[in-house]
Formats: C-alpha cells, sequence, structure tokens
C-alpha cells in the first residue's frame, strides 16, 4: 500500500475518536453545541489532514526523507495546526 494512501485511511479512522476526545476531554467547557463543534471540527481536521498530506508528500517525495521520518514530520506539524484550530474555533469557550 502506499504511504499516502495509508495516511489517509489513518486519516478517516481516527476523525470520530479525535472528536469524541476533544469534545469530551480537551475542551469540555466548550462555549459551542456538539453541531456547531462537530462542523468546525470537521473543516479542523480537513485542514490538518491537508497540511499533513502536503508537508508528507513534499518531505517524502522531494526532499527523499525516510517515510517514518517524513510521517512523523508531518504529524507533528498537522497536530498543532489542528490543537490551534480546534482551542480558537472549534471548541471556543
Amino acid at each position: 500500500m502506499w504511504p499516502e494512501l495509508a495516511n489517509a485511511l489513518g486519516f478517516c479512522v481516527a476523525f470520530g475518536v479525535s472528536f469524541a476526545g476533544h469534545r469530551l476531554l480537551s475542551f469540555k467547557d466548550a462555549g459551542t453545541s456538539v453541531a456547531t463543534s462537530l462542523r468546525r471540527f470537521g473543516v479542523t481536521a480537513l485542514a490538518g489532514f491537508a497540511s499533513n498530506e502536503i508537508v508528507f508528500v513534499v518531505l517524502l517525495r522531494w526532499l527523499a526523507l525516510p517515510s517514518l521520518l517524513a510521517l512523523f514530520l508531518a504529524l507533528v506539524f498537522a497536530a498543532g495546526q489542528t490543537f490551534v484550530l480546534s482551542r480558537f474555533w472549534a471548541f471556543r469557550r
């Protein structure tokens, strides 16, 4: 399986778990409704996925980094972006 495809499948599996964890644990005092948070988190997660995929492909294909290192760096970048968007927009307090 191509690393990019495996990465996309991982995103699909992680979305529900991530939303539940953020809503119930990280941002349990959110000032938004569940429906609003879900829509906003969907946008946030897609933006995180897009940046993750772009950074991953650049590091893997253009800079020829090993796939695990490229994936790790892309995930760290996307996680930071997702947290900031989640904290200040999707689950705004």
